[in-house]
């Protein structure tokens, strides 16, 4: 704990080291300082008369937080989530998963490695818009190919910095996800009862089926393996096996995961046919993940799914999939307070006793009590102990609620990749 002075309440600095605290303090005073600012309608304020706001977070029940523009101008609406990641900016704002949502990031970096073209996870943006607290820090990583500002801006992303993320993330603990928009114009005017009733109008995630949006409308072939230091992302070479994937709103990393274990993998679109996946006489089925309401999208998706299962053909589902999977066994999926999105979040597989630190990003969840028998609980979050994966006893199909390759660990879930591997192996 940080010893501090008794009178003024400010860190004791021992004297052989009060020269560069000074010379700290200088450099720290010199910098420009963001404000935070949080209102609601009646008392809008901004706090820093040299620096006008010229973007504001609303939610639909009229709180409004005032800062600064970045990435494109406009407006964005979605449901307001946060995100406690301190790496993957990038593959955040590129995952499918994140469609419709405003994303809050709680670390306040956000923008010291830049962007690159190899860290994204889908061709476009996938978010709806971002929420930082600080300025967008300036790239510092040799990877990096430009500033994060410009990367918004050349995909048409709105975002705002100078936000109190704190105070935001305790909002949505105490209240849940709520719906908000961001508005950036630069000349700092905004009609805040037309942003608050644009809030409130947005229907929601609940009942949205986003996976058709974020599909691909195309089957394709996916080759492309791991990424390495000495030669970037590699080719598959000598397919092994050849692997269905349904896309959902699937992940490029987890399609290379596959790749590198000898896979071929083709990606058909999330309405595809049980005759269409089984045309291509697939040694495994993988069910992507994706946004939105798994009851939406599994309307359509379930009753393929449930063909899969009884096909007997090895099947792994990963986030949306995993709901999906539970859909279609008889389970049922309920929307969650908060939801789950970070690198930091363990769970327990309860066969072997492991604890995992995995990547989540899910706001909604498969009810445990709901499962029928002969579907077997696999793992379970340490958080709030909901459920985490699954697998049919005597069948070769699991799921997993998080994500495996995302490495948050780094590595800690790749071995469900290789258990997905070995159920097609010894099923051919």
């Amino acid at each position: 704990m940080e010893k501090l002075d008794a009178l003024h309440q400010t860190p004791y600095v021992p004297a052989q080291h009060q020269h560069y605290a000074r010379e700290f303090s200088a450099r720290r005073n010199d910098r420009k300082r963001v404000p935070i600012i949080m209102s609601n309608l009646e008392n809008a304020v901004d706090l820093n008369s040299e620096r006008t706001a010229t973007a504001v977070l609303v939610l639909g029940d009229g709180t409004v937080f005032h800062g600064f523009g970045i990435g494109a101008t406009g407006e964005t609406v979605g449901e307001v989530c946060f995100n406690t990641s301190m790496t993957g900016y990038q593959e955040s704002l590129t995952d499918p998963s994140f469609a419709g949502q405003l994303i809050t990031f709680t670390f306040p970096h956000i923008g010291n490695v830049g962007f690159n073209s190899e860290d994204i996870e889908t061709g476009g943006i996938a978010a709806n818009g971002l929420v930082i607290r600080a300025d967008i820090t300036d790239p510092a990583n040799w990877r990096a190919t430009g500033h994060l500002d410009a990367w918004l801006k050349e995909r048409d992303l709105i975002g705002i910095a100078g936000v109190d993320t704190r105070r935001l993330t305790h909002y949505i603990r105490k209240s849940g996800a709520p719906n908000g928009v961001i508005a950036h114009h630069p000349d700092g005017k905004f009609d805040i009862p037309a942003l608050i009733k644009m809030a409130v109008d947005w229907p929601g995630l609940e009942g949205m089926d986003l996976a058709k949006e974020v599909s691909c409308k195309e089957p394709y072939d996916w080759t492309e393996t791991n990424w390495n230091i000495a030669g970037g992302f590699g080719t598959l070479d000598a397919p092994k096996r050849h692997i269905v994937a349904v896309d959902y709103g699937v992940k490029r990393n987890i399609l290379r995961c596959l790749a590198e274990l000898g896979c071929r993998v083709t990606v058909v679109p999330a309405n595809a046919s049980f005759d269409d996946i089984m045309a291509y006489k697939p040694d495994g089925i993988f069910l992507a993940n994706g946004p939105g309401d798994p009851a939406a999208t599994g309307e359509y998706a379930v009753p393929v799914i449930k063909s899969c299962v009884e096909s007997g053909v090895p099947t792994f589902g990963i986030c949306l999939g995993h709901q999906m999977l539970a859909l279609a066994l008889g389970g049922e999926t309920i929307k969650m307070h908060q939801g789950h999105r970070g690198a930091n979040q363990p769970v327990k597989d309860m066969e072997t006793g492991k604890v995992e630190i995995t990547s989540q990003n899910h706001g909604f969840v498969v009810k445990r009590e709901s499962l029928p028998a002969g579907v077997i609980e696999t793992h379970k979050s340490l958080f709030d102990g909901v459920v985490e994966g699954l697998k049919i006893e005597g069948k070769p199909v699991f799921s997993v609620q998080y994500h495996p390759e995302a490495s948050p660990g780094p590595q800690d879930s790749y071995y469900l990749f290789q258990r997905f591997i070995d159920l097609v192996d010894a099923h051919a």
